[in-house]
């Protein structure tokens, strides 16, 4: 079955990536190997990685493509793949995993979403930036290592202490109030 995805050149996607195994933590577990497949993929084919969150089971990413180029796709198959081929084996992997070479680390299929304007932008960073508080791994943005959260504090777009007191009426980021004011090059 062919999916249809949104594919405008140029343009500035959200992205979900999970673990096949979602109860294993290989995304944290080797982190550096996956930042390292990564930049290798970024030098093949760049693109601009505006906001990231690794989380053991799964990741979000923001991603900026460049002029004329669509194809984030093949980016994804070069990092799950990449990935996958620098661990220990030690996943379950079904018949059709099997018979395809898969080795069954990754979710065959991923989310994406077309970023619309600077208000969607702002929610999916400000989501990115949010999600390890929101799955209960962390108190604060600040104390998750594997954030982009770290870079927007240290270019003065966040401060640190952004999101540590929370509203009692929140109920998540786009659903309550107007997200920080960060701007991005949308379609």
């Amino acid at each position: 079955m062919r999916y249809r995805r949104a594919k405008v050149p140029g343009a500035t996607y959200f992205f979900t990536v999970n673990l096949a195994e979602r109860q294993r933590t290989l995304l944290v577990d080797h982190v550096d190997l996956l930042r390292a497949v990564f930049q290798h993929v970024k030098t093949v084919h760049p693109f601009h990685i505006d906001a990231m969150v690794i989380l053991p089971d799964h990741l979000h990413a923001l991603w900026t493509l460049p002029e004329g180029d669509a194809d984030y796709p093949v980016r994804w198959a070069l990092i799950k793949a990449g990935f996958s081929r620098r661990i220990p084996k030690g996943e379950r992997q079904n018949e059709s995993r099997l018979a395809k070479g898969e080795r069954g680390i990754w979710q065959r299929r991923y989310w994406e979403h077309l970023i619309r304007d600077d208000s969607d932008y702002a929610r999916h960073v400000d989501y990115i930036h949010y999600n390890p508080v929101k799955h209960g791994y962390v108190r604060y943005a600040k104390d998750w290592p594997y954030s982009s959260f770290h870079r927007y504090v240290r270019s003065r777009i966040l401060p640190a202490d952004w999101a540590a007191v929370p509203d009692p009426d929140f109920v998540g980021w786009g659903e309550h109030r107007e997200p920080q004011h960060i701007r991005c090059r949308c379609v």
